[in-house]
């Protein structure tokens, strides 16, 4: 069974299980969980807990010995395997599959995972935590569900916020949950409940937003020129490879051309995204305007970004950075005109 981090305390509220596996996509939201998890199972006599760290040249059957050894007093038991890598090789996904025939009343396994792909989550060792246990997925939080997920958080501390406000909170913190949740607790710290002043939020909040190389090409594909523009100087600032930001940009423009050709050609879409290597936030940002531009606009920004690139290797003495915001500034200017497809 797979439910969100979000449901947790929900779930435990009705019954703790044998067997968890918290899918930490974002390390915030799974280490909360766990700690939910550590908590509730102490409520209910779990004195005791072993835990491993799968690292290289781990020893597989310590867990399995772990899971079998009771504790001296006979007391419960929490047994936390901790993975660094979705890779547990031949032995490790042979134990993994047979955790679920270990777990029991007096045994609780909790396994702590990191973001895996999609064909590891095929895996026959993954399928068994989920189907046999309970999978916990600590979801990253995307930019547009940002202010919900603050607002909820705020509302735990009896506070609420103003949408300028909001706003600006969000543009701080965008893309470093840690840093989010640290703010609005210094927050509640800091104010009594209910509705935040403003100009107190502005002052009290530090700019600790990070950004990533696919962050921008969302914001591109968004039309939200501002988050591009901002995420840009983030990178900038934050000394980011500009190499990598251009790479990221390119990949989602030449899938974007692919799947323009495949409308185009009456092919079947869902062929097109599997073959272009696109699925999540990212479709559902190219599927609409897969049906608004041409390939032929797209190219033209991909000529755009060949530019940028022979600026980067210095072959054009062009600053290559004033060059992706006006590749943006572009592209927002193209896709804003009523009713027309690029050209």
């Amino acid at each position: 069974m797979r439910i969100s981090s979000e449901k947790l305390e929900n779930h435990l509220r009705q019954s703790l299980g044998s067997l968890y596996a918290v899918l930490g996509e974002e390390p915030l939201l799974a280490l909360e969980s766990l700690d939910m998890l550590r908590s509730t199972a102490a409520r209910q006599d779990f004195t005791t807990r072993d835990v491993l760290v799968v690292e290289t040249g781990f020893d597989w059957s310590l867990l399995a010995q772990a899971c079998r050894s009771g504790s001296l007093f006979g007391e419960k038991k929490i047994v936390e395997l901790r993975l660094g890598s979705g890779k547990p090789g031949v032995e490790g996904g042979r134990q993994l599959e047979g955790l679920p025939a270990l777990a029991g009343p007096d045994m609780l396994i909790l396994v702590s995972l990191p973001a895996l792909d999609y064909r590891t989550q095929q895996s026959a060792w993954f399928q068994a935590l989920e189907s046999q246990g309970t999978l916990i997925h600590a979801a990253a939080v995307s930019r547009e569900q940002l202010p919900s997920w603050i607002t909820h958080r705020l509302s735990r501390q009896q506070q609420e916020i103003s949408r300028d406000a909001l706003a600006f909170l969000c543009d701080r913190v965008e893309g470093n949950l840690l840093a989010a949740h640290q703010e609005i607790q210094k927050l509640g710290l800091l104010f009594p409940a209910g509705l935040l002043p403003d100009l107190d939020v502005r002052n009290a909040v530090l700019q600790v937003g990070r950004y990533s190389a696919p962050d921008l090409s969302l914001a591109l594909f968004a039309g939200d020129l501002p988050r591009f523009a901002r995420t840009l100087r983030g990178l900038q600032g934050e000394g980011e490879p500009l190499p990598l930001v251009l790479w990221s940009v390119t990949e989602d423009l030449r899938a974007l051309i692919h799947l323009a050709r495949a409308r185009q050609e009456r092919r079947p879409l869902a062929a097109a995204f599997r073959e272009a290597r696109v699925w999540g936030p990212r479709q559902k940002l190219l599927e609409p305007l897969s049906a608004t531009l041409s390939p032929s606009s797209c190219e033209r920004a991909l000529l755009m970004a060949a530019a940028i690139d022979r600026m980067i290797k210095g072959v054009d003495p062009r600053d290559p950075w004033d060059a992706l915001l006006e590749l943006g500034l572009w592209f927002q200017r193209q896709r804003s005109r009523p009713g027309a497809r690029l050209a």
